[in-house]
């Protein structure tokens, strides 16, 4: 008999996405525990360690997200499933996109790709990290490629990872958000010298919602 996975969920919620191609649209996130990859302006370091956040099995995971994105009345396009972290390749995650899929849930993963990628995704949004490097396996699947920019040396480093992404990648620079008044006006400047970039925003900071 199959024995179910069991994820360190640190939190779980109903809200928009707030960064990135997908920013505005309505997202449930799941928030798995667990990351070594250590940067140092993370919002999230309570997520480091997964012992610290309950286990629950997939069927568990999917009950919540099916029932909070159901809409009321009838059916609608399948919501969208943001598996991210901590650092969510940590753990394999190929049943948890099965069910989420037959579900009729849309798969999007928020990851350093500095792990194998597991699990079937509609989008992933690659965010790599200085301090742990990404897999090419990832960089090439990534389809959407999110550079935190914390100082001016990012702009170079985030060259690097655009010419390893696939053609069609979508390529985004973000502010950090301690240093948002700082390096904000400096991208916007980049992204008008290098119009293949987008800028994003933390959207949910601003409105204040998770």
């Amino acid at each position: 008999m199959k024995q179910t996975v069991h994820l360190p969920v640190m939190e779980h919620f109903y809200t928009l996405q707030g960064e990135g191609y997908h920013q505005g649209k309505a997202a449930y996130f799941i928030r798995l525990g667990g990351c070594d990859v250590g940067c140092v302006w993370c919002d999230v370091k309570e997520s480091w360690d997964a012992s610290k956040h309950p286990l629950l099995s997939v069927q568990q995971i999917i009950h919540e997200a099916v029932s909070t994105t159901s809409p009321p009345g009838g059916e609608r396009e399948g919501a969208i499933v943001v598996v991210t972290g901590g650092e969510p390749l940590m753990h394999n995650l190929g049943e948890l996109t099965t069910e989420l899929l037959q579900a009729g849930l849309k798969t999007h993963l928020e990851t350093s790709g500095a792990y194998p990628l597991s699990g079937v995704w509609d989008w992933i949004c690659l965010s790599p990290k200085k301090f742990k490097a990404s897999l090419p396996e990832i960089i090439s699947l990534a389809h959407e490629l999110k550079i935190v920019v914390y100082n001016k040396t990012d702009f170079e480093w985030a060259e690097k990872y655009a010419a390893q992404v696939s053609p069609g990648c979508k390529l985004f620079l973000q502010p950090e958000w301690d240093k948002a008044a700082e390096m904000t006006p400096l991208i916007v400047e980049y992204i008008k010298a290098h119009p293949e970039w987008e800028l994003s925003l933390q959207l949910h900071k601003y409105i204040h919602v998770p």
